[in-house]
């Protein structure tokens, strides 16, 4: 039974400050699209792939022990790619007024598992200037790469491309507004269920109980008077007022 009341009590809280919670939802969610639309700078993405090998000659075939040593040394590959050295290579090239430290911010390298193909991603707020940085990267590592580590054997898989209407990665408006309508929520139930919980008033039987601790000796029901209620009232003085004058 108390379970029942304590849900009903939840419910009747909600229904109190309905209001409030939807004013709190409303106004994050309008504001989170506002700033996503307006504020916020769109960042664009684009990729390229660099598979590496050791250096063979024609008459060599691959073994399963060389090709693990390369899985292996993909990790320095990676830290290679993001270095100075390569970095401030791709800068020349591109003209680019940033440092190798703010470029490497905007380059990710990440490789398949079991593979030996890397994938050089790279965000910008201009997709042209994304994929062009992107195939900088791989230019630039594929032709370094041969006096840093006297690797020969670098081919450029995939090269990175506009497409006709880029679209950004981010910030995603309809996503950011999905979370603050239910942050608006949570809020807003919180906001809710902390003015009830600091309410004092006495609003029902109980909360004489719960409060000043005092025992509940009866209750007065509030009486309502429907309309057929006062007809019938006005009719019975009007008897009583005919009944009146023919005694008289």
């Amino acid at each position: 039974m108390e379970g029942i009341i304590s849900l009903k009590e939840i419910f009747l809280t909600l229904k109190r400050h309905l209001l409030l919670i939807s004013i709190i939802t409303i106004i994050l969610t309008i504001a989170s699209g506002i700033v996503s639309y307006l504020f916020l700078t769109p960042i664009y993405q684009s990729s390229t792939q660099i598979l590496v090998n050791q250096s063979k000659s024609e008459q060599q075939i691959y073994s399963p022990a060389e090709i693990q040593t390369n899985l292996q040394l993909i990790n320095t590959y990676n830290v290679i790619i993001k270095s100075p050295a390569i970095l401030d290579e791709v800068i020349k090239r591109e003209d680019l007024e940033m440092t190798s430290g703010a470029l490497n911010k905007l380059i990710s390298v990440s490789s398949e598992q079991d593979s030996q193909v890397m994938n050089v991603t790279v965000q910008h707020e201009d997709p042209k200037k994304a994929a062009d940085i992107a195939n900088a990267v791989a230019t630039t590592f594929q032709s370094e790469i041969k006096t840093i580590m006297n690797i020969d054997n670098v081919s450029i898989v995939t090269r990175a491309e506009i497409s006709d209407n880029p679209s950004p990665i981010k910030p995603n408006p309809i996503l950011n507004m999905a979370i603050a309508l239910v942050i608006g929520l949570i809020a807003g139930i919180g906001l809710a269920f902390l003015l009830d919980y600091l309410d004092n008033t006495i609003k029902k039987e109980h909360d004489i109980e719960n409060q000043l601790d005092l025992p509940i000796l009866g209750t007065i029901t509030t009486i309502n008077v429907n309309s057929n209620t006062k007809k019938k009232g006005s009719q019975t003085k009007i008897n009583e007022t005919r009944g009146e004058s023919v005694g008289s």
